[in-house]
């Protein structure tokens, strides 16, 4: 596996991201919206640039701050429900799909850690 374009994770959570800029494209809530948006963008982002770096090491630290930024989502979903931003089930699944990204971006650290490889060299 040599992209991170190839990771299962980064492509759910890609797409998470861009079902949020769509979603939310009409919310007035400027402030709200750009920082669920943000935190959205960052869990992909994240996997990117720790997928390009040289060392086990540096892709593993990406990868959790990839994991952090998904915990900030999955807050700010469990807000913009609550407060009406987002339908209970859009909300419901979203969030679900996060824990889910999270466990994956858990797994996949291990396995990094265990290999001590990634990049081009990384097997899953």
């Amino acid at each position: 596996m040599a992209r991170f374009e190839d990771l299962a994770v980064w492509k759910r959570s890609a797409r998470l991201s861009a079902d949020l800029y769509k979603s939310l494209r009409d919310l007035k809530d400027f402030g709200f919206r750009d920082q669920i948006t943000r935190s959205g963008l960052s869990v992909p982002s994240n996997i990117a640039e720790g997928y390009e770096r040289g060392s086990a090491k540096e892709t593993v630290n990406f990868l959790n701050y990839a994991k952090g930024s998904a915990g900030e989502l999955r807050t700010q979903l469990y807000i913009a429900r609550d407060i009406g931003y987002i339908e209970r089930e859009v909300g419901m699944a979203w969030i679900k799909e996060v824990e889910e990204i999270s466990r994956m971006l858990h797994g996949l650290m291990q396995t990094i850690r265990t290999q001590k490889t990634c990049g081009a060299n990384f097997k899953v």
